[in-house]
């Protein structure tokens, strides 16, 4: 794949909406994403944000508003939050944007969030771009209620 290349996939009932886009730095996952094989979605982007890493923009943004994964899925975030923590590019700041429907943001508590940041995180041995974390809470629509930011 070249890296000039978006990727644009639309999501269905297993695979979620896909839209990374090489010019703003904006990276999209949204919908569910239980897919029978994970690899076969995640590879090609891990793939493409190997490329990217070469040469962000100055802000990347990592946005996961998926309502439900399975474990399978879990593993890739954490390899494209593992890949994505190693952009050097001077002054590069990286967002994780998590969303979480209103009723489980306001009883999410310090240890619910860790329990999150921990699966995305854990594996992450040296980062070397500003991180930053932004939680969510949205309605049914998916308009955003309540925000908060996590500096790393």
């Amino acid at each position: 794949m070249k890296m000039e290349e978006n990727i644009l996939i639309e999501g269905n009932k297993r695979n979620p909406h896909i839209d990374f886009n090489r010019y703003t730095g904006e990276l999209i996952l949204s919908g569910k994403s239980i897919p029978e094989n994970a690899a076969k979605v995640y590879e090609p982007l891990l793939a493409w944000i190997e490329e990217y890493i070469l040469s962000p923009r100055p802000t990347t943004n990592l946005r996961l508003n998926l309502e439900y994964f399975n474990t399978a899925t879990s593993i890739w975030l954490a390899k494209i939050v593992k890949s994505l923590c190693k952009i050097k590019k001077e002054d590069s700041t990286f967002f994780i944007h998590l969303y979480f429907e209103i009723e489980d943001f306001d009883d999410m508590d310090t240890e619910d969030l860790k329990e999150v940041l921990g699966s995305l995180l854990d594996n992450v041995a040296e980062i070397t771009v500003n991180l930053a974390i932004r939680t969510y809470g949205i309605d049914e629509r998916g308009k955003i209620l309540k925000e908060s930011t996590i500096l790393v």
